[in-house]
């Protein structure tokens, strides 16, 4: 991968949380190099790091020590090119569905207005179409998720960061959303970190896959997902994508 084709360089990545007792280092000299338009999944046990790890690259944590950038740019603080969906949508239940998508256009002080017909195309395309003057709680939980990833894309970032988004719902609304999220990202050819504990959904979803160790946190491997695209649920029968599966599996329990 040359310079210009790298989207997100992290070098000698360290955090350490300070308590009342003591320093707890969570994450120890990581090192990533993301390509441009690639979907990288970040894999491993729970309580690894790997949302801290997330933040961090969008600039809403800081770190301890090392870099990181992002189009060459070092990170310091939340950047308007690049979108965060979290583990729950975070909806503002007060606001409709269309007010809801347009939120960041307003953080960001610019009018509504002027985004108003890009995010109608969004929750069209999202499956949303007509939901834009409901409110959250007159949606279920796999379509209030879909608001959040419109309203993550409304300003057009060039990196998405999403942390564990679909780990609350149902397994058949999960596969739905994993099938929804790759086709959005086919459209979009956005720069995609996703975090996950599900090994079967990182397969599914991903181009390559860092595998972070307990903590300290560590990448403890990097593995390449050579199965062709576009991707549909029938590719988790294939031998191939067990072979991963299994794979996996045995590098985070080793």
């Amino acid at each position: 991968m040359t310079n210009t084709d790298t989207h997100v360089r992290v070098k000698d990545l360290r955090k350490t949380y300070q308590t009342r007792r003591e320093d707890i280092e969570a994450i120890r000299d990581v090192q990533m190099e993301v390509g441009q338009g690639e979907f990288i999944s970040i894999l491993g046990p729970s309580g690894c790091g790997k949302s801290t790890l997330l933040m961090i690259i969008g600039g809403l944590l800081p770190l301890t020590s090392g870099s990181v950038e992002i189009g060459n740019e070092t990170v310091s603080g939340p950047r308007r090119d690049t979108g965060v969906v979290f583990q729950a949508p975070v909806l503002m239940p007060w606001r409709t569905i269309l007010k809801n998508v347009l939120f960041p256009i307003e953080s960001l002080g610019l009018p509504p207005n002027n985004y108003e017909r890009h995010a109608l195309e969004l929750l069209e395309m999202t499956g949303l179409g007509g939901f834009g003057d409901n409110y959250p709680s007159e949606l279920s939980g796999g379509m209030q998720q879909r608001v959040a990833i419109c309203r993550a894309l409304i300003h057009n970032p060039n990196l998405l960061l999403m942390d564990e988004p679909f780990s609350a719902l149902d397994a058949m609304t999960r596969d739905t959303m994993n099938q929804e999220l790759l086709r959005i990202w086919e459209e979009f050819k956005k720069t995609v970190l996703f975090v996950t504990h599900s090994i079967r959904e990182a397969v599914f979803l991903s181009d390559r896959i860092f595998v972070m160790s307990p903590r300290p946190a560590v990448i403890s491997e990097i593995v390449t997902i050579d199965l062709p695209r576009p991707r549909d649920l029938s590719i988790e029968e294939t031998p191939e994508f067990n072979h991963y599966v299994a794979h996996l599996r045995a590098a985070i329990e080793h």
